[in-house]
């Protein structure tokens, strides 16, 4: 079994859930793997990852809406250093989750018909986001 592991530098998005299924998918061209797994970790607390709907963009306006709904602009929140999407961003990656791990097959992405991978932006002005990728295959 090889192990590699590289960085990989979202530029910034806004608010909101996007699609980085083709980053993911370019940058494991590179290795040599047929069959393994990918893992991928955000390195940041106000962002996350998840894997969800990846046809109809309507699945991210809805799931940016729900999480919104429920987490935003409580009036308990303490922790607003960055300002007010400050604790809401940190709950919401909390919940989501900071890493993924997808198997490969035949060198790629092992992921269902509908499935795509979701970075989860929750901040208002966030600047560019590192994901950690390691690859385990042979």
């Amino acid at each position: 079994m090889k192990i590699y592991q590289t960085t990989l530098t979202l530029p910034s998005y806004k608010r909101g859930f996007h699609l980085i299924t083709r980053q993911i998918e370019s940058l494991l061209k590179s290795y040599p793997v047929e069959i393994g797994i990918i893992n991928i970790f955000i390195k940041h607390t106000s962002a996350s990852l998840t894997i969800n709907e990846n046809v109809d963009p309507m699945v991210r306006e809805d799931m940016e809406k729900f999480f919104n709904e429920n987490v935003d602009n409580k009036p308990y929140y303490k922790h607003t250093y960055e300002g007010s999407d400050d604790m809401p961003a940190h709950i919401k990656s909390s919940l989501l989750g900071q890493t993924l791990s997808i198997p490969i097959t035949n060198g790629q992405l092992n992921l269902g018909i509908w499935q795509g991978i979701y970075l989860g932006e929750h901040r208002d002005r966030a600047g560019q986001r590192e994901l950690v990728i390691t690859i385990y295959g042979e």
